[in-house]
């Protein structure tokens, strides 16, 4: 055995090693002297603890422009549109009318957030998990902390969902149950959701199928092994649902669905809408192409039009509903983009500041937290690190963020990576 294991490549030994820590260890909570009351007092005596039952978590990949959304400049930095002057009293991009006008005042905007990472996929992974990626470990996402602190948020539907990108960054070192579950595009549904023969046949197969695997399951007592049975369970339990429903973009008028605009990212907002109407914890919604080293005003033009149309339908639709109260909207990306416009037109990376949006929930709206430089360049004022903001999104969240909890490989971690709540940004 020690002989095949040594012919295995590195990550293949790494992958074993892992593989058998999860399955001996599992995910456990540290115990501490502090009882769990105390723990819970001590995060309820900041504002906004617990508010938000559901986020919907807006990613935009490849780096999004702050001075051309959240934070525009003048002068020398000053991007392809001019800045608007919203009700709030604060500027937003001349690319993000529908928000200038209608919803400035259900915002707050940090413009003070900073990285050391300047790659995309390394960037992604930190903006997702709050955690620097590691060859030896995969980190959770909030939505998987989510369910491992306060259990499933649905009976038949699936606790997190990932819209516009395969989850790659999910479930981390909890069990695969907690993974999102991934719809590549919102006009299309869920996939295969239905049955290819009749219900009580179909029950049969999975009885049979649960038979067959019996021994195995109980000579090899793995937990991604009652991971991968649970999900058969659930799949079952969501093909004969009425929540199905949720995932069917076909039921919404025309109209509504032009006000959040007909492409991916505006509709996948849309479908967020309906998932965490029915019960649905944790939405993300991806946006590409915003890697804009090229002709920033024509891409603007089109991804600007895009966020700014359907963030807007987004947040009018919740409020309409009564559901922005309780949902945790957040807009964000893995770094900024550079205050000198490049020689192609466009703005290179730039992780030194950054601006991230939150609104819903318990947000303190029309709030602007910290600040750049006049140039964009630098944090001038109240640096924040991707570990405050995700402690930030825990807290409301109702999620204790001290809260250690110890991964298969006996190591401790915690929502945020141990960062801090920003309270300013949260009414009490």
């Amino acid at each position: 055995m020690k002989k095949e294991l040594l012919s295995l490549n590195p990550m293949s030994r790494r992958s074993f090693a892992e593989h058998v820590a999860k399955a001996t260890l599992g995910v456990t909570l540290l115990p501490h002297l502090a009882t769990a009351a105390d723990k819970q007092a001590a995060a309820a005596s900041l504002p906004g603890f617990g508010k938000a039952k559901a986020v919907i978590w807006l990613q935009m990949i490849g780096g999004m422009s702050h001075i051309d959304t959240l934070d525009p400049k003048e002068g020398d930095s000053k991007g392809p549109s001019d800045p608007i002057t919203t009700k709030a009293g604060y500027q937003l991009s001349g690319f993000m009318p529908k928000l200038a006008a209608d919803h400035s005042e259900k915002l707050a905007i940090i413009r003070s957030m900073t990285s050391k990472t300047g790659v995309h996929a390394s960037g992604q992974y930190l903006m997702r998990t709050a955690y620097e990626q590691r060859g030896t470990i995969k980190h959770p996402t909030i939505g998987a902390w989510a369910q491992q602190l306060l259990g499933p948020s649905s009976k038949t539907l699936p606790s997190s969902v990932c819209v516009n990108r395969n989850p790659q960054h999910g479930n981390g070192f909890f069990s695969a149950a907690f993974s999102p579950l991934p719809i590549h595009d919102p006009e299309a549904g869920l996939q295969y959701a239905s049955f290819d023969t009749d219900q009580q046949i179909m029950e049969k197969r999975f009885a049979l199928l649960n038979k067959v695997d019996a021994s195995f399951r109980a000579k090899f007592h793995d937990t991604n092994l009652k991971a991968y049975t649970d999900f058969y369970d659930d799949t079952l339990q969501l093909l004969s649902s009425e929540d199905l429903g949720a995932f069917k973009l076909t039921d919404e008028s025309d109209s509504d669905r032009e006000a959040y605009g007909r492409n991916k990212f505006g509709q996948g907002c849309m479908l967020a809408r309906r998932l965490v109407e029915r019960g649905v914890r944790f939405v993300e919604v991806a946006s590409g192409g915003w890697d804009m080293h090229n002709d920033i005003d024509d891409a603007m033009d089109e991804h600007g039009t895009e966020l700014d149309t359907g963030l807007a339908a987004l947040l009018a639709d919740l409020e309409k509903r009564d559901l922005l109260k309780s949902t945790l909207v957040v807009l964000c990306s893995e770094f900024g983009r550079g205050p000198k416009i490049n020689s192609r037109n466009g703005r290179d990376h730039h992780p030194k500041v950054f601006s991230t949006l939150l609104a819903g929930g318990p947000i303190k709206g029309g709030t602007i937290y910290g600040s750049s430089d006049k140039s964009g360049s630098t944090v001038a004022d109240k640096q924040t690190s991707i570990q405050d903001f995700h402690s930030t999104v825990g807290h409301a969240l109702g999620l204790n963020v001290d809260e250690i909890v110890m991964s298969p490989s006996n190591r401790p971690f915690t929502v945020g990576d141990k960062g801090k709540v920003i309270a300013e940004v949260l009414a009490s």
